[in-house]
């Protein structure tokens, strides 16, 4: 198997992490691996917000109904923003840069998780993008794509099993 399916194979999304702290080092690999990700047309619309506040990351995992609560035992979140005026495929970019950043997590041996915020709903009932947009005062022509929790392995979660892909839904020339 080569490395990146590999990678790929081992790489889960993790909810528990333990008390040991991210390294700014590992944080600063994780948003190279974001901003070395393609981007239509080059416009490169992404900017991200890295949280370590405990406070704030408290109150951001209320930013989704039932599946954010992760965030307030994270070492660290990172927050992916788009300007909807510099290009029309930041959808598919903060896309882009957030698997990048999936990825690279696993790479240095992290727990990662992704938390959508677009067309969601917070604790509170507003929009999970306001909700966020509000506490980290991001400004409007921004919309807020998601957020990845990040922390040190609690314990290492089993592969995924390639056996159990759904190798069914390859079509070859037509549907």
């Amino acid at each position: 198997m080569n490395n990146l399916l590999e990678l790929m194979t081992n790489r889960r999304s993790v909810r528990k992490y333990s008390q040991e702290q991210v390294t700014d080092e590992q944080i600063k690999k994780i948003i190279t691996a974001a901003l070395l990700g393609p981007s239509g047309h080059s416009k490169y619309p992404c900017e991200f917000i890295v949280v370590k506040n405990r406070e704030t990351l408290e109150k951001m995992s209320h930013c989704r109904v039932g599946v954010a609560k992760m965030l307030s035992n994270a070492s660290c979140a990172i927050v992916t923003i788009a300007d909807r005026d510099k290009s029309d495929t930041f959808i598919e970019d903060s896309a882009i840069s957030m698997m990048n950043m999936h990825l690279m997590a696993a790479e240095l041996g992290l727990g990662s998780c992704w938390i959508q915020l677009r067309i969601r709903q917070a604790e509170d009932d507003r929009d999970s993008e306001i909700f966020v947009r509000d506490l980290l005062n991001i400004p409007d022509n921004y919309l807020c794509q998601a957020v990845l929790s990040i922390g040190n392995l609690e314990k290492s979660p089993k592969p995924h099993d390639l056996e159990k892909l759904h190798y069914d839904k390859i079509h070859s020339e037509k549907f």
